[in-house]
């Protein structure tokens, strides 16, 4: 049994907009899953309709079921998913300037935690993280984007998860940062048994970290494999990775390239 499934979601916006249209995808308890996808795809709305996050955002599931675990969790309030063990890494690395790293993690730990607990996951953080350790006692506003990004991810190692969903890790890093923040994103998958569902525009990446992927175009999931199938898709390597040589079909008479899948 999956440790989260989807199955086929739909999830409106204002009772309007449809954002995602019958998706469905698996993740195994311990596992490394890609969504991939171009902007308005419909991966951050995936993500939040798992975390419990659609509803300050007037969204909402219209049709489908989540189960997390084997158990239904739409009814769920997102503190309570938490509880369960979902946690929800949003984009833009939304963490708590005025404070230092350290009160960050504190501030992440359950209320009901013991003290002993709490120094023994921050210790845990520091060592996947060493550089938070040597900037812990700075302001958070004035790390750099990759700190922060470590921070984010730190934070979400205090609620000791069983699901960590990252929304754009890469987003605006170097790319010597974005390896090693996927490198330590892998170590803590393989170490702690932490499922991981990751969202991804930059899919070369990706790839290289997960075992699993899926695409999403126009909220339809459109294809799905493991990494390296998807890696040697032809049209993967030309619309995801830059790869094959560019033409120019303007210049070429009737013919309009489109994406398999969409064929």
């Amino acid at each position: 049994m999956a440790l989260l499934s989807l199955n086929n979601v739909e999830v409106v916006y204002d009772k309007v907009f449809l954002a995602i249209k019958g998706v469905s995808l698996a993740i195994e308890e311990g596992d490394m899953v890609a969504l991939l996808g171009a902007n308005g795809a419909g991966k951050s709305t995936t993500l939040k309709t798992v975390s419990g996050l659609l509803v300050p955002e007037r969204g909402a599931v219209t049709r489908g079921e989540v189960t997390f675990d084997g158990q239904d969790i739409l009814s769920m309030a997102a503190a309570q998913r938490v509880e369960k063990g979902i946690v929800h890494v949003l984009e833009g690395r939304r963490i708590f300037e005025h404070l230092t790293p350290d009160d960050n993690l504190t501030a992440a730990f359950p209320l009901n935690g013991s003290r002993q607990k709490l120094q023994a996951l921050k210790a845990q953080v520091y060592d996947y993280f060493p550089r938070l350790y040597e900037r812990r006692r700075s302001q958070s506003g004035y790390l750099s984007g990759g700190e922060q990004q470590m921070l984010a991810i730190g934070r979400a190692l205090m609620t000791q998860p069983r699901l960590i969903m990252l929304d754009e890790p890469s987003l605006g890093l170097a790319p010597v940062l974005v390896q090693e923040i996927f490198e330590i994103i892998t170590r803590i998958n393989r170490e702690e048994r932490v499922s991981v569902l990751l969202v991804e525009q930059n899919a070369a990446a990706a790839l290289e970290a997960v075992r699993h992927a899926y695409l999403i175009e126009n909220g339809h999931v459109v294809m799905s494999g493991d990494a390296e199938t998807l890696k040697q898709n032809p049209d993967i390597q030309e619309f995801y990775l830059g790869g094959h040589d560019r033409v120019d079909y303007h210049n070429v008479k009737h013919y309009r390239r489109r994406k398999r899948w969409l064929a």
